[in-house]
């Protein structure tokens, strides 16, 4: 057995024999088998009402409408079955019922109600002629009217949603100073829409699953059809129609996140959940997948790897020098918020040489009245710290702030006074939250903030010894992690100098392929010299811009 047979086998973590690779032109997933045991209506309007009312528990449940009347021109009787609050009342008089009730065509040219009804009777600019009885009841449980008429199979599923609904706001934790400022709401089309202001391609596709079987929550697949890698798409489709049955309530991203992911142990993110949809159509744009969910504000990106989580939305609307400032910023504030009180603690025990003579005889000072050792005392700081960000997001949105703040200062002052932490703790648990704050995906700071505690306990029971095997741990981990077929560090590894867009992002007119890892079938995102009043090319828009140089 090798080490990387034993570590896999230690930490299960590591691919799995089973695994989708993007790469792996042999993998072949089973064809996905839809259920075949669906029930249809019947020509009974008595026995199509009495099943409707046996599945929504009527009279009982009270939200469930169902309005009998009769048409006059066709002489039938007819049922409209909506919920209510969930329905636009204008919609269903003035453009069901009141055509339906009072006006008649002049002349009636087939024999089939339903066929009449959905010609010339209702002016709906949506509705949908179906004979099986769950897409009937989905479409009840959207917030479509349902009719239903008497000598006929077929049902109309009529667009009249119409409930109460949030605005489209400011995003709340993804900020940018310059750049659009609008974020997802819990509506599924209003979020699609949004998407797809950004791209206006015809190409762009938009696939509709719904996943659990009582919440039937509906969940949307985004992607460019001449961009996307198919073998990624079909992988994601496999994923979500297998999961779509196999619990009873799917409601929001986290949860479709952890039935999906590659390694759902692990305590790194492997998908990229953003709230703001010009992220999004930046990601589909470039070959990735997007995910959108019904109820929820959040999309997904899949697949996801490191680099991403280092981005920022912003770093792609202020120029280049810019962009990259703030990268290396956010690089920097990652190691200093995972490592920062790791090497403190293994410094104060284990390696107090590394510490200038001056500032070890000042730390020593400073910690004569200490009667924890240090270990106890940034244990102390972290959690005292953990439970003031946490308090901070429950207590009300007035005096939150107000609350984390004071409550900080006089815990680190009072702490202090107190002889139970040394004040040079406080410098270091201050700068470490700082630097957790500044990573721009909420994901992965819950990753670092977990992460650093298991550091910390390192550092303290073997110094930089201790620090080094976690490392090395860590890097084994993330180099055996998969998402949706694509190893997680790259393009970093394995490497593609074409890859472009890593930690440092080039200049605009620099970046002409998109990532090599995706397998994408279009390649090229722009021609390799749009400006040529600046580098003029010998062969441009010619043999410069085909696929096979690449």
């Amino acid at each position: 057995m090798n080490i990387r047979s034993l570590l896999k086998r230690i930490f299960k973590f590591g691919t799995h024999s089973d695994q989708f690779s993007i790469d792996n032109p042999s993998f072949q997933r089973p064809p996905f088998k839809e259920s075949q045991s669906e029930r249809e209506l019947c020509k009974s309007l008595k026995d199509n009402r009495h099943l409707l009312e046996e599945i929504f528990d009527l009279p009982t449940n009270m939200d469930v409408i169902i309005r009998d009347f009769k048409i006059p021109v066709l002489d039938l009787d007819a049922i409209l079955i909506y919920i209510d609050g969930m329905t636009d009342r204008n919609t269903q008089n003035f453009a069901v019922l009141q055509p339906l009730m009072l006006l008649s065509p002049k002349e009636l040219s087939t024999k089939d109600p339903v066929e009449i009804l959905y010609q010339r009777l209702i002016p709906e600019n949506q509705i949908t002629k179906n004979i099986k009885l769950n897409d009937i009841i989905n479409g009840i449980l959207d917030g479509s009217s349902v009719l239903l008429v008497e000598n006929s199979a077929k049902a109309l599923i009529i667009e009249t949603k119409g409930w109460e609904h949030r605005n489209v706001e400011k995003p709340a934790n993804e900020h940018v100073v310059r750049g659009p400022q609008e974020s997802f709401t819990e509506t599924f089309r209003t979020n699609t829409a949004s998407v797809r202001r950004y791209l206006k391609d015809p190409k762009l596709i938009t696939e509709i699953f719904r996943v659990g079987c009582r919440s039937r929550t509906i969940v949307g697949i985004m992607y460019i059809k001449d961009i996307v890698n198919p073998k990624l798409l079909d992988e994601v489709r496999y994923r979500i129609q297998t999961v779509a049955n196999s619990t009873d309530y799917i409601s929001e991203t986290g949860a479709l996140e952890e039935l999906l992911e590659d390694h759902p142990r692990s305590l790194i993110p492997q998908m990229l959940s953003t709230e703001r949809p010009d992220r999004l159509a930046a990601h589909i744009r470039e070959g990735y997948v997007g995910v959108v969910m019904q109820n929820s504000p959040y999309s997904l990106v899949i697949p996801t790897t490191f680099a991403i989580f280092l981005h920022a939305a912003e770093d792609y609307y202020i120029r280049w020098p810019f962009g990259n400032f703030l990268r290396l910023i956010r690089s920097a504030s990652i190691f200093i918020a995972l490592f920062l009180p790791a090497f403190y603690i293994a410094v104060v025990n284990y390696h107090q040489e590394m510490i200038p003579t001056d500032l070890l005889l000042a730390m020593t000072a400073s910690r004569e009245t200490v009667p924890f050792p240090a270990i106890v005392e940034i244990l102390f700081m972290e959690f005292s710290f953990e439970l003031i960000r946490e308090a901070g997001i429950r207590i009300p949105g007035v005096i939150g702030p107000t609350i984390g703040i004071v409550g900080a200062l006089i815990l680190g002052q009072a702490a202090v006074s107190a002889s139970i932490v040394s004040p040079i703790l406080i410098i270091v648990v201050a700068i470490t939250a700082l630097g957790s704050f500044v990573v721009p995906n909420y994901n992965a700071s819950f990753t670092i903030r977990l992460l650093r505690f298991a550091f910390t306990l390192l550092g303290s029971i073997l110094g930089f010894y201790g620090i080094a095997w976690g490392i090395f741990i860590m890097a084994l981990h993330t180099a055996t992690l998969m998402s949706f077929g694509v190893p997680f560090l790259s393009p970093i590894t394995p490497y593609r100098a074409k890859s472009g867009d890593r930690i440092i992002r080039p200049q605009a007119f620099e970046q002409r392929f998109r990532p090599w890892f995706l397998r994408p079938l279009d390649l090229i995102r722009q021609k390799s010299n749009p400006r040529p009043w600046d580098r003029p090319h010998p062969n441009s828009g010619q043999e410069g811009d085909s696929q096979n140089e690449y």
